[in-house]
């Protein structure tokens, strides 16, 4: 006895509602959290093997020390430029590093040697790092005034970080009659 075997008629379409509902909500969501998701990032040059090389005297390679008891600039050719100690504060419960004085003096140097854009920042370890982004800050740029609106005027936008040496003391600063305050 032979038996027939029906075949059932198979379903071909694929219900795929479902899917598509959840695409037409998390492509929507995952975009509106990648605008949230961004990042400023400030580029920093660390300082490589290649610092032990002999500096010409023509260039200039300007460091600015940060130290808890001030700042110093300086060439590491012609040595100190200027010193820079910590300001008392008017409430006398802290003191704050002179970065108004930091700012002009940059701004004379970068008057002499327009096409230098990079300097070196030494940092001692004790220096916390709110002080460091500020003085990070205030070596890259300036306000100026152009055609009656504030800019950011560009001083050494390069700027490389290096540690200072442990026992690193600020120079003594020198007045005119040639004796140390």
């Amino acid at each position: 006895m032979r038996r027939k075997h029906r075949r059932l008629p198979a379903n071909t379409d694929l219900d795929i509602t479902a899917f598509m509902n959840l695409m037409i909500v998390l492509v929507p969501v995952l975009l509106l959290g990648m605008v949230f998701s961004q990042i400023r990032m400030i580029e920093l040059n660390f300082p490589g093997e290649s610092a032990d090389q002999p500096i010409d005297s023509e260039n200039l390679k300007l460091v600015v020390t940060l130290l808890p008891q001030g700042l110093e600039v300086s060439d590491s050719e012609r040595g100190v430029i200027k010193t820079l100690p910590v300001m008392s504060s008017e409430d006398g419960d802290s003191d704050q590093q002179n970065y108004g004085e930091l700012r002009e003096t940059l701004r004379s140097i970068k008057s002499q040697v327009p096409d230098k854009t990079d300097l070196v920042l030494e940092v001692a370890g004790d220096v916390d790092y709110q002080t460091l982004v500020r003085v990070m800050d205030t070596v890259r740029s300036y306000p100026a005034v152009v055609a009656a609106s504030v800019v950011e005027a560009e001083l050494f936008p390069d700027v490389s970080l290096a540690d200072a040496p442990d026992n690193r003391q600020l120079t003594a600063a020198l007045t005119p009659g040639g004796a140390a305050r």
